[in-house]
């Protein structure tokens, strides 16, 4: 399990070395991102990918859990009303859920990627005035240790906070 860190640096460099020691520290490159004023982050630091800057996932999540409830009870109500007198076996109202589940992920999904990513929007500002995002996700049983290290070597970096876990059924 794993959560997610975000730091504000204050400029490219800062980025460079927080990477280098991140890495030294055997945190995986692929788990840390960075967000920086548009056209000025170098190819050599990871940048932001699609689903981290918009809300394509989280659209994609609420239309399965959407689409699959309306295609239940879809295929509940073709199964109690028995159209044009065919029987509906039982299991259709499962592949109606299916179906609803893939159309809502799909319909949600591309309906997400136009909108930016709202845990994101706070640091717009700072990061448009030069301020550079890192989203760097650590091991829980790591996390204080990751935290330490980067406020023992680089107490000007201001911690922008870390995401709060997710419930199972909130």
């Amino acid at each position: 399990m794993r959560r997610r860190l975000y730091y504000l640096l204050p400029d490219i460099p800062a980025a460079r070395a927080m990477l280098d020691e991140l890495l030294l520290a055997r945190i995986e490159e692929r788990r840390i991102h960075f967000m920086a004023r548009e056209g000025s982050l170098p190819d050599d630091l990871p940048g932001c990918g699609f689903a981290l800057k918009t809300d394509f996932v989280h659209g994609a999540q609420l239309g399965i859990v959407m689409g699959a409830i309306v295609g239940f009870l879809v295929g509940f109500a073709l199964a109690l009303t028995e159209p044009y007198g065919l029987e509906v076996p039982t299991g259709i109202m499962l592949l109606m859920a299916l179906g609803g589940a893939v159309f809502g992920a799909w319909a949600s999904g591309m309906n997400g990627c136009a909108i930016p990513n709202k845990k994101l929007e706070q640091y717009t500002d700072r990061v448009q005035q030069g301020q550079v995002l890192m989203m760097v996700d650590v091991p829980v049983r790591r996390m204080r240790e990751i935290e330490d290290m980067i406020a023992q070597r680089h107490p000007n970096f201001s911690f922008a906070g870390e995401e709060p876990p997710l419930l199972a059924f909130p």
